[in-house]
């Protein structure tokens, strides 16, 4: 007898509809599974028979054949065990041949029937939207997130098997949380001083421009990124559901409520190329790129990361996304990030300039070159970071505070909608074609970035990252008409020189452009 169940696998961050078809027939016992299983499919055959077994029921002793179509793709996890389970007790007749439905089934198998939830729900239910799926208890809520579909759950095997033969009714679905907040993002208004660095952070929340801060161990780099987090507006509810699936396809699980706050993620610097932008083994999972997608990437101490790691972020700070390639397959992650790096101007811990770093040139400039010419060319925003003076550290007696993350947010926000209002998500992600028409340079603008270009000081892919920070500058402003003089100026002034600095802070062209 031959029986069929709907289901879904794993690919990349992205669902896959699969069809498990189990055939049970005369011959001698076996089992074999077809249709480009990896392992963890494989051995899906033990953990059925032990869940069948210890459910009540037998496990067929004939020969038992299972296709897993298309079988022009890899199934991958351990998603396949319910379905796989639920098809081989039709096609031997221990339940009835009409009780699986037109339902999809998704779960993992104890050896003592329990259901657990698979790596990737959210993804998973996603691709059998318009349908009634079927998951472990443990992800009802967020199999729950995903429109269109009805989620259905059960406990175990055979209190499944209970509600297809009929004899029991679905389990009521647990009451939807608001899902557990979690620590409020530090606020701005605890960073003295630090005028330029706030202004570039403001600037980089507003128009989505990737910023790179330099400076001297302890001068407060990372304090200003990590309140970075606190001035991003919000998710919209698509966003939000987006950055959940790729946050489920690592394996992390998704909550049962849709977090609307933007990532913020910040890998060590030991992290390995595959676990920055995704890939590994067999089974490609996501990586910090991916799971930073319409948030924000910290990547501290920058000059202590490994070249080769930092050099394969070209291509998703460039386009968005990050095209792993196997034997196995090929997968498409998400990777529009904002990456936000904080670094010493020489190993010692100085700011690299000449006169106050007590390293001579060549080991500045040694430390300096970890970081390739063309990835430094990728930051829109490149600002030098000084201590704070002895009375902003203090502060005055009125006890005042720095201008708060909610002020500076709702600045952000506006000029967010202005940058909606071009069709783009912000500022960073306009088309180069578009920058002409709206936002044409100022005659004075003009003559500045063409004397940029004709030094040699500016590329021409810094150009059109300098033309974006200085439309959202004038965005912050409210400014309208061409991009003013001004506005130019303070996009080149915030594009400094990374190699070693002499008394008039000047570097070679590479790194200036």
């Amino acid at each position: 007898m031959l029986a069929s169940v709907r289901s879904a696998t794993l690919v990349g961050a992205e669902g896959r509809p699969v069809h498990v078809e189990v055939q049970v027939s005369s011959g001698l016992p076996g089992f074999r599974v077809v249709g480009l299983p990896d392992a963890s499919c494989r051995e899906a055959r033990d953990r059925a028979r032990a869940a069948i077994v210890s459910s009540g029921f037998r496990w067929p002793q004939r020969r038992v054949t299972v296709n897993l179509a298309p079988s022009s793709m890899r199934k991958a996890g351990s998603v396949l065990d319910l379905p796989l389970a639920l098809a081989t007790l039709v096609a031997d007749g221990q339940l009835p041949a009409g009780a699986l439905g037109e339902r999809a089934y998704l779960g993992e198998l104890g050896l003592d029937g329990s259901l657990r939830p698979p790596a990737g729900v959210l993804a998973l239910v996603a691709c059998l939207a318009g349908t009634e799926v079927v998951v472990p208890a443990g992800c009802v809520a967020e199999a729950g997130l995903v429109p269109g579909v009805r989620a259905r759950h059960a406990v175990d095997l055979r209190q499944l098997a209970g509600v297809l033969n009929g004899v029991a009714s679905w389990p009521s679905p647990p009451p939807l949380g608001e899902g557990a907040p979690g620590p409020a993002a530090p606020d701005l208004a605890d960073v003295r001083g630090q005028a330029l660095g706030r202004a570039a952070l403001e600037i980089s929340a507003a128009g989505g421009h990737h910023l790179l801060l330099i400076g001297a161990a302890g001068a407060g780099k990372t304090m200003l990124a990590r309140r970075l987090a606190g001035v991003l507006p919000s998710l919209s509810d698509e966003e939000a559901l987006e950055v959940a699936r790729v946050r489920s396809a690592s394996g992390a699980g998704a909550p049962g409520a849709i977090d609307h706050r933007p990532p913020f993620r910040s890998p060590h610097q030991g992290v390995t190329a595959p676990a920055l932008v995704g890939g590994g083994g067999a089974s490609l999972r996501p990586g910090e790129v991916s799971l930073a997608h319409l948030g924000a990437l910290f990547l501290d101490e920058l000059g202590e990361f490994a070249p080769s790691v930092l050099d394969v972020l070209r291509q998703p700070m460039e386009e968005g996304r990050v095209v792993v390639s196997r034997a196995s397959g090929t997968v498409v992650f998400p990777a529009r990030f904002l990456l936000v790096a904080a670094m010493n101007g020489c190993r010692c811990g100085g700011d690299g300039a000449a006169g106050s770093c007590p390293c001579p040139e060549v080991v500045r400039a040694r430390y300096a070159r970890r970081i390739s010419g063309p990835l430094l060319d990728r930051f829109d925003l490149r600002v030098r970071v000084g201590r704070p003076s002895v009375a902003e550290l203090l502060g005055d007696r009125s006890g005042r505070r720095g201008e708060s993350s909610a002020a500076v947010a709702t600045r952000v926000r506006r000029a967010r909608a202005a940058a909606a209002g071009r069709g783009a998500r912000c500022n960073a992600e306009l088309p180069a074609s578009a920058l002409a028409e709206v936002a044409p340079l100022g005659p004075e603008a003009h003559r500045l970035l063409g004397a940029r270009l004709a030094d040699g000081s500016l590329s021409p892919r810094g150009l059109e990252r300098c033309w974006r920070v200085a439309l959202t500058i004038s965005d912050l402003r409210g400014a309208k008409g061409p991009l003013s003089e001004e506005a130019v100026q303070q996009a080149l002034a915030m594009r400094v020189a990374v190699t070693p600095q002499g008394p008039a802070g000047r570097g070679t062209a590479w790194a200036r452009g």
